[in-house]
């Protein structure tokens, strides 16, 4: 393991975790078997930005098929990114998001 993959920190920052709070995020779930190369699954999902906390990480309400449940993000807001306007169509089940807010991969 190299020196930067010990010393690796989640990308935290206080504005964006303010702003995130409350909006609307469409998140792409690509799951890989243990060793690390082969795509087991991917899906996509969306919800509610519901609690930021730079030690707890990000909890995201799910909203659509799976309303109700809760996701918890690591706590880097890097991989948070503004959504352009638009019909997003999620390839797992088909619904449809409008203007998310932020997408994150």
């Amino acid at each position: 393991m190299s020196d930067d993959e010990t010393n690796w920190r989640p990308s935290w920052d206080q504005k964006v975790a303010e702003e995130a709070l409350g909006k609307v995020i469409l998140i792409g779930v690509t799951r890989l078997s243990p060793d690390g190369v082969t795509v087991l699954r991917q899906e996509q999902l969306f919800g509610v930005v519901a609690v930021v906390d730079e030690q707890s990480g990000v909890t995201i309400e799910r909203q659509g098929v799976h309303a109700g449940e809760r996701l918890i993000l690591p706590p880097d807001l890097s991989l948070f990114k503004a959504a352009s306007p638009g019909e997003y169509r999620l390839r797992s089940t088909g619904e449809v998001v409008i203007d998310p807010d932020f997408i994150s991969q």
